[in-house]
């Protein structure tokens, strides 16, 4: 047993037991996971001043940073336990090695310290300290937001030492156990390596949290008024509904209404049509116009739009051809050129919607508008011509699928991505590889995934068109 299945216990209880003694080929590769395991190396030997070596010898030469080290120990009721800290950070103090001790650091992606990180700081110093016969104090979480490195210290109190071991406990007693069941947390999901396994039973099973809108607390609330699943959503009353949704408001009954025929949709597999918003309205008033197609692929940490695609199209119905697209790349180094290179292909065709999926792109390109100083009645004129499809779809449509994403919604209108398991943290993680390689096969990887996703926009736009009489 070791700090990994607690990590994972945190999260949640099924994803540890499954990492423990799950069927591995039930599996899948996770980006997110390899692009965190990139910045933390990346990271760790900047903070380590280009001294990080692994293991034990490591630590007896007193190496300014360890990686790869193993420690094993028995903990409460003889339970064999294993640390593998993610590092270890040489600091003042002494050791059974010397003049010096270590401390355990973790990284993080994202803003938030979390109980994971908390708790596997804390599981480390408990095995640590006899390993190198020295008491750990405070250990440290570790990020990086715009290529500047955020250090936070966490006290190792006994507090929380007693909360870890007790977690460890049920740990091990989970694992003897038989699986757990699937969290309803089902945000947590998204980034989990066994995801598509869960999904299967979950939709199985009619869980709640399948619905969109529907999370952890309101599936709850949904249990406790006697609905456990999809069919008893799907033929519960409105007006009864609605009155045990009180945590909504003044919207309780409009949730109701629509946790109803989202689950009715579900389970046909059948769209039903609410109506016709004025976004939609603008859409199909522009029909026989041109349109850009837009999307855009980020790094969040850096705060960096390194790719801006464009599929330029005279009419939405077309055949598209491969110079109908324009891909855009953002280097840093060069960022005033790329951005007015990107105002000036919106501004080629000044009266051309810009059809988008999602908030990302409209805020990007009016902040690019900013820094290029136009004017303000320009960039409200710019801010006009955008159409959101993921609004329209939203307001227009209630369709029998899980989530309202681009991937979900153009997948179940029949487009195809020509990878495959593609996603916006796989063009991250061959953006990443791209820039510490400079291999144009990652680069021409991310162009392909960005021209599929305007053209997945397309499809969403000529679906919402052919509907529109429906």
């Amino acid at each position: 047993m070791n700090n990994l299945y607690l990590k994972s216990f945190i999260r949640c209880k099924r994803k540890a037991w499954l990492d423990y003694q799950g069927n591995k080929l039930h599996k899948i590769w996770s980006p997110h996971l390899s692009i965190e395991i990139i910045n933390r190396y990346k990271n760790f030997y900047k903070i380590s001043n280009g001294d990080l070596y692994t293991g034990t010898k490591a630590c007896k030469k007193g190496s300014r940073g360890v990686i790869g080290l193993k420690a094993r120990s028995k903990l409460t009721n003889n339970i064999n336990a294993e640390i593998q800290p993610q590092l270890l950070k040489k600091v003042v103090g002494h050791s059974k090695w010397g003049d010096y001790k270590y401390i355990p650091v973790m990284y993080k992606l994202g803003h938030r310290t979390t109980k994971e990180h908390l708790f596997d700081l804390a599981f480390c110093s408990i095995l640590l300290e006899p390993f190198q016969e020295s008491k750990i104090e405070a250990g440290l979480v570790i990020s990086n937001y715009s290529n500047q490195i955020n250090i936070e210290r966490i006290d190792l109190n006994q507090r929380l030492r007693k909360k870890v071991l007790s977690t460890f406990l049920n740990l091990n007693e989970t694992l003897k156990r038989s699986i757990p069941d699937i969290t309803e947390d089902r945000k947590k999901c998204t980034i989990c390596s066994w995801q598509k396994f869960c999904d299967t039973e979950a939709k199985d099973n009619g869980y709640l949290t399948d619905i969109d809108g529907i999370g952890s607390k309101t599936a709850f609330l949904l249990h406790k008024s006697g609905i456990s699943n999809i069919k008893e959503l799907a033929t519960a009353r409105e007006i009864d509904l609605g009155e045990k949704l009180n945590q909504f408001k003044d919207q309780k009954f409009e949730k109701a209404s629509k946790f109803i025929n989202q689950s009715k949709a579900y389970l046909s597999g059948t769209p039903i049509r609410i109506f016709e918003s004025d976004n939609l309205s603008s859409l199909l008033s522009k029909k026989d116009s041109g349109f850009f197609m837009f999307d855009i692929e980020s790094n969040p940490d850096e705060k960096h739009d390194f790719l801006y695609g464009f599929l330029k199209v005279n009419n939405l119905f077309e055949n598209v051809k491969d110079d109908f697209y324009d891909p855009i790349l953002n280097l840093k180094k060069n960022c005033k050129k790329s951005n007015q290179e990107i105002i000036q292909k919106l501004l080629s065709e000044k009266s051309w919607p810009v059809l988008h999926y999602g908030e990302t792109e409209k805020i990007a390109i009016l902040k690019l508008a900013r820094q290029l100083n136009l004017d303000v009645k320009e960039i409200e004129i710019l801010k006009s011509r955008f159409i959101d499809l993921h609004l329209i779809v939203r307001g227009s449509w209630i369709l029998p699928i899980r989530n309202y994403s681009l991937k979900t919604v153009a997948n179940w209108m029949g487009f195809k991505w020509r990878q495959k398991n593609v996603s916006g943290s796989k063009a991250l993680y061959w953006w990443i590889q791209y820039k510490n390689t400079l291999n144009d096969l990652f680069l021409k990887k991310i162009i392909q995934y960005n021209r599929d996703d305007c053209m997945a926009t397309l499809q969403i736009a000529k679906w919402l068109i052919k509907k529109r009489n429906y």
